[in-house]
């Protein structure tokens, strides 16, 4: 059975990969040095599904290409090596690329995150891949190199699952262009490369999305918190979850008698897929039971969240759930969902229907609502979970609070930010601002106005008391010196006197 779970797992991730389409509708590649290979709009390329981009920012370096040998950057980088050639240094070594810079890298022998990485570690500020392969519709415009075949979809970033310590941007060119820029280089001329990213922000509505399963460990927290700000955010955000299930017709998991081949993994004669989270087939969360909460969640967001865009009894569904029944022993338990739609206010009988009129999840039938999550999965272009997009951007970096509100609150178009982004975006504790709709650190010391007039007007009569019963005990003073003083001379005077009569 433990086979059974690897292949069907490696099946799936080759059907979701061989899927994938980037976008890069969020980035931006543009050539400005030589003036010759300025192009209006920029060249098309594709973003990398791993690596943290700086929204709103971007990068406009020199470009450096190691050479044939160690181009590929499966390996350490030499970065006294490639073009364009840099003057020596006293023992005749060429002289190191300057940072920062941007380094070219031929695609092949090795993972994208290998590449990057590597190139990360000699001190790239960000990477192109320089493709080797021609798209099949480019036709004559297009030669790939050498015994490589033109590929018939736009290839894919994708992440190898280790690329989480990526911290710089990157960038697939594709090869007719990137041909330009490697002859160029080879003939140690200049190159000035811009990468931009930037978040796109069409009017006062911010439209994000959140791709996870009911199994997913990283979106948990994200999911428990996320209510107050979707809730504060209200219709000036619009949010859309999803759910990641896998073909299982394209996964080969049904049979062509439309038979399940992936045992529990699967529904609808093996149709719709998830993986076994506790990777053991014969106990515990199967896969079919993932696919079942998936759709659960779905009808539930389409009952109460997908008519206003913030689903506040979604979220209280998604939560609850966790409490209740996320163990092997109640994720299928009727009595505690039940339990868990009775506490969120959700009508089970309305779930229940939705699931069934969309096709159930039982024979070998189309389920409509997976089926259009199978459509959106390709179009999206999702990989790893989980993933999150504002305006149709990729979110990169940890799925936490602040990363997606941050995110959507830059996603708004100037001057139509809701309250809730002017009031907490700069504070130190977000999740609690969008919860009490003030910044709590700002307020921490801070005291009303009528408390501090009457504190102000108290403080201004003890000092106006201490002070008069100090300059009265000085009054006092000073008179007891002055009499001590009199008193002193009074003989003096009398003595004086006896004297002027006696003689």
């Amino acid at each position: 059975m433990a086979s059974l779970t690897g292949v069907s797992l490696l099946l799936m991730m080759r059907s979701a990969i061989g899927s994938l389409r980037n976008e890069g509708s969020s980035s931006k590649l543009q050539i400005h040095i030589p003036q010759a290979l300025f192009r209006n709009g920029g060249y098309e390329h594709r973003e990398a599904l791993f690596g943290i981009p700086q929204y709103g920012g971007s990068i406009s370096q020199n470009v450096y290409y190691p050479g044939q040998e160690v181009g590929d950057a499966c390996g350490e980088i030499d970065i006294r090596g490639g073009h364009p050639i840099r003057p020596v240094d006293d023992d005749g070594n060429m002289l190191p690329y300057p940072s920062p810079y941007i380094l070219m890298v031929d695609r092949g022998m090795c993972t994208f995150v290998t590449k990057i990485r590597n190139a990360q570690r000699s001190g790239a500020a960000a990477v192109i891949i320089a493709d080797n392969s021609c798209l099949c519709s480019s036709g004559n415009e297009c030669n790939s190199d050498p015994g490589v075949e033109c590929e018939p979809r736009e290839p894919i970033m994708a992440d190898d699952g280790s690329g989480s310590d990526i911290s710089i941007p990157s960038f697939l060119m594709f090869k007719q262009d990137a041909d330009i820029v490697k002859a160029q280089l080879q003939a140690n001329k200049m190159v000035q490369i811009e990468m931009a990213w930037s978040l796109p922000a069409p009017d006062s509505r911010v439209e994000y999305e959140l791709w996870t399963m009911p199994t997913d460990l990283v979106s948990r927290e994200f999911q428990r918190t996320f209510k107050s700000a979707a809730a504060a955010l209200g219709k000036h955000a619009y949010f859309t979850p999803h759910m990641y299930v896998y073909d299982g017709v394209r996964s080969n998991c049904q049979g062509p008698g439309g038979e399940n081949q992936c045992y529990n993994l699967c529904t609808n004669s093996g149709r719709y897929c998830a993986t076994d989270p506790d990777n053991d087939l014969d106990k515990g969360i199967s896969g079919a039971d993932v696919v079942v909460e998936s759709l659960r969640r779905l009808c539930v967001w389409k009952i109460y969240g997908e008519d206003d865009g913030i689903g506040m009894k979604w979220w209280d569904y998604v939560n609850e759930f966790m409490f209740r029944c996320d163990t092997p022993d109640f994720f299928t338990n009727e009595q505690c969902i039940s339990d868990a739609f009775q506490h969120s206010g959700i009508d089970k009988g309305a779930v229940d229907k939705c699931m069934s009129d969309s096709g159930g999840l039982h024979g070998d039938a189309p389920n409509t609502i997976i089926e259009e999550e199978l459509m959106n999965k390709e179009n999206r272009g999702v990989v790893i979970l989980p993933q999150a997009y504002v305006n149709n951007a990729a979110i990169r970096g940890a799925l936490e609070f602040g990363t997606m509100f941050r995110a959507v609150c830059a996603g708004f178009l100037t001057g139509s930010e809701p309250d809730v982004c002017k009031q907490c975006i700069s504070c130190s504790e977000q999740l609690e601002c969008t919860i009490k709709g003030s910044c709590p650190s700002s307020n921490l010391n801070a005291v009303s106005t009528p408390v501090f007039a009457v504190s102000l007007f108290i403080l201004s009569g003890i000092f106006f008391l201490v002070g008069l019963i100090q300059f009265r005990r000085t009054q006092s003073a000073v008179r007891s010196q002055v009499r001590g003083i009199v008193a002193e001379y009074m003989p003096l005077e009398e003595d004086k006197n006896l004297d002027t009569e006696i003689s």
